[in-house]
């Protein structure tokens, strides 16, 4: 099957950006994702980009330099994550508890593959590298066969205020706007916090329409806000072999089914707004399977945001009857309800 055009052009200008960074002396660095798992299998996650080596001498420094070199780093622009120039189909080496597999990173230079392999649950770790980088580890939740909750919660304007339904905005906060700047969603870290405390072991997903270029500042804005630490499954940028532009709402769709299939007896605390697609992806999963979801929460936009975001504010709330549908501004009222309710 022939690429479409965007894919070929897409192709040829990576192409062209890596043999300048490699001219320059620019060398394969893998960049490690949290992945997932239970006891018997794992999904790996990383990226395989061309950056340039540390000077020698530059590793070791006076407090002063590495406080500096630190600030510099977490305050990146967001453009400059989209400048990275990636590695296409790469063999990236995984090796975990004694075994060693090798896989292909596809054409953004993305590793998304499932590995055999035997681990116990909770945190552990895999070491992945190319034939040319220094090894890096990703770490890995792996699920109890006993675990029965998990938690899926989207991200814009769910766990971080980024008012994503308004694009001139939305296009500020991606590629603009320091991470600093960026504001958590009230209450939202707590829940999260008391609902990972409440179900022991349970999973851990962030599942949003972003770029991989910006997981990193999503990683460092999670830990410093104090969100409970879990998987990031985002996507790649840019066209496909068929279309121009990849569909955010199908690869929320597709990882939601995936995710009922690998955890079949798993019910899933599903967490989103009101100002994109969540009710409607959310509503379409649990017709498709009712015996997955466990309770779905929706933040609400204030009326200024549903108003920015093109929507009547009386159509900012979806009428439901299921009480398993809770809806609120922030993480306090959804906490507060779901206590009364017994569930928290």
């Amino acid at each position: 099957m022939m690429m479409h055009r965007a894919a070929r052009i897409e192709d040829w200008l990576h192409g062209t950006r890596e043999g300048f960074a490699r001219k320059r002396g620019y060398l394969p660095t893998v960049i490690p994702y949290t992945g997932y798992g239970s006891t018997g299998w794992v999904r790996i996650l990383c990226r395989v980009l061309l950056s340039k080596p540390a000077r020698p001498g530059k590793s070791v420094g006076t407090r002063r330099r590495r406080w500096r070199s630190e600030r510099r780093d977490a305050g990146i622009r967001g453009w400059r994550s989209f400048t990275s120039v990636p590695v296409n189909d790469v063999t990236v080496t995984i090796e975990i508890n004694g075994q060693v597999h090798r896989v292909q990173a596809d054409r953004g230079g993305v590793v998304d593959t499932v590995v055999r392999v035997d681990l116990a649950p909770g945190w552990q770790v895999a070491r992945l590298h190319t034939e040319a980088s220094a090894p890096v580890e990703a770490p890995l939740f792996i699920v109890a066969p006993s675990v029965h909750h998990g938690i899926i919660s989207d991200v814009d304007d769910t766990v971080m205020v980024t008012t994503l339904p308004r694009p001139l905005l939305a296009a500020w906060n991606t590629f603009v706007l320091d991470e600093h700047a960026r504001v958590p969603t009230p209450g939202m870290a707590v829940l999260l916090d008391r609902l990972t405390a409440t179900a022991d072991g349970a999973p851990m997903i962030y599942l949003s329409t972003g770029a991989w270029n910006v997981a990193p500042t999503l990683t460092r804005f999670l830990s410093r806000n104090l969100y409970p630490a879990g998987a990031l499954l985002l996507t790649d940028w840019g066209p496909t072999h068929d279309r121009w532009f990849r569909s955010g709402r199908e690869h929320k769709r597709a990882n939601l089914r995936r995710l009922a299939q690998e955890f079949p007896d798993i019910r899933w605390i599903l967490i989103g707004d009101d100002g994109q697609h969540d009710e409607a992806i959310y509503g379409e999963f649990q017709r498709d399977f009712p015996g997955s979801v466990d309770t779905v929460l929706i933040r609400q936009l204030s009326p200024s945001e549903a108003v920015l975001a093109g929507r009547r504010v009386k159509d900012a709330v979806d009428e439901r009857h299921d009480p398993r549908w809770i809806y609120g501004p922030d993480g306090s009222s959804l906490a507060a309800q779901l206590a009364a309710q017994g569930r928290l």
